[in-house]
């Protein structure tokens, strides 16, 4: 593999991010996210200048990419302080899979509007009775005729209620062995038997989160995407950039944090001298800064082994990437919170809703633990224990 640096182009396209970043910010993220609306500003400017689809092929409105260059958006916007979360979900997850299986017309009808941004497709996979375990998936999809009915439920889907059309993770009965076996649907979110609720979440988070219930949706046969055969293989060409990106989410959250800290402890003087000149505060922030730089090359190296075809390779640095990026970013968030004392818990300062959201990267979209056990038995070969 050759080596995992960033090009001249990666550099640019940072900076370029970067800057609008710095032109919403913080300040524009808690005040969307206070009067309850989405990041639409930014969402538009962002599809217009092209970083939305910049993963997605040229042929297709997108720019050519690839995951690296997706998550280098999401990972600057992150550290500007008003990271866009659907960025995971649509042109990530959705994108990638619509444009590595979905069919032409699939592609011309989905794939440009993704990238701009004036369409946006949110993903279900997750279930309440299923939780980590996605072979208890129950959301049962059977023919009628040529079309498909879908039944199920589904939780905790991010932005539902901005989505044209959500991505179904459902399950097909093999006519030859009677099993279930996982498939991929588009549903339009305003399909008949389509359902949604949100749900109260204790997150400052301008993506809402919602359970839905499928009642016999009516499909039409050119709603599945790909190979009703291949449905896994499909699934995780979605999964292995949703963590990539997680990380990159993850990164970019606890850089902001750092900045935030850093900065403060530059200013603030309590004796003699300001309190980064004491080992006590500037060591662990040092130490802080090392486990969000190391994470990021490992997301660096799964974004690379993606984005070159190595789908196996890329599971295994993605979930490490994943895993390094969460513990790296509730470690760089608690910090920057202890940094401050008393005003890293105010409203002023804008840390304290960190602690709860630096808690989604070590959660969602799988535990940290599932990926200690996915290490423990693929890369290090012991006996599996789930």
């Amino acid at each position: 593999m050759s080596p995992v640096i960033e090009t001249e182009e990666h550099k640019a396209l940072r900076s370029a991010v970067a800057a609008l970043g710095k032109r919403y910010g913080r300040d524009y993220l808690v005040q969307t996210v206070a009067a309850g609306k989405p990041l639409t500003e930014l969402w538009t400017e962002a599809g217009k200048l092209g970083y939305l689809g910049v993963n997605l092929p040229e042929e297709y409105g997108g720019g050519g990419g690839g995951i690296a260059e997706l998550s280098i958006v999401l990972e600057e916007l992150g550290a500007a302080g008003s990271p866009l979360l659907m960025l995971v979900v649509s042109p990530a997850i959705c994108g990638t899979v619509i444009s590595r299986f979905g069919t032409e017309a699939q592609k011309r009808q989905w794939l440009p509007g993704i990238a701009d941004g004036t369409r946006l497709m949110a993903f279900g996979i997750t279930e309440p009775d299923a939780g980590s375990n996605s072979h208890r998936i129950t959301t049962t999809a059977r023919r009628d005729g040529t079309d498909w009915l879908l039944t199920g439920r589904k939780v905790f889907i991010s932005g539902v209620d901005m989505a044209d059309a959500v991505l179904i993770v459902g399950r097909t009965e093999d006519a030859r062995t009677g099993r279930l076996k996982p498939c991929l649907f588009i549903v339009p979110t305003d399909a008949e038997g389509f359902q949604k609720r949100p749900i109260d979440m204790e997150l400052n988070a301008a993506e809402k989160q919602f359970e839905l219930v499928l009642d016999d949706v009516r499909l039409p046969a050119d709603a599945l995407v790909g190979d009703e055969d291949a449905g896994l293989l499909q699934l995780f060409a979605g999964l292995n950039p949703e963590r990539i990106m997680t990380a990159a989410f993850a990164i970019g959250m606890g850089r902001y944090a750092l900045s935030k800290a850093i900065e403060y402890a530059r200013d603030r003087t309590v004796w003699k001298s300001p309190i980064g000149a004491h080992q006590a505060i500037a060591h662990p922030l040092a130490q802080a800064h090392i486990d969000l730089e190391l994470a990021r090359l490992m997301m660096q190296k799964a974004a690379h082994l993606y984005d070159a075809g190595d789908d196996v390779g890329a599971g295994e640095a993605a979930n490490m990437a994943k895993y390094a990026a969460g513990e790296a970013c509730v470690k760089a968030v608690d910090q920057a919170v202890h940094t401050l004392g008393g005003n890293g818990l105010t409203r002023e300062f804008g840390l304290a809703s960190l602690i709860t959201a630096a808690r989604v990267a070590r959660i969602a979209p799988v535990s940290r633990e599932m990926i200690l056990n996915y290490v423990s038995h693929q890369s290090l070969g012991l006996p599996k224990s789930y």
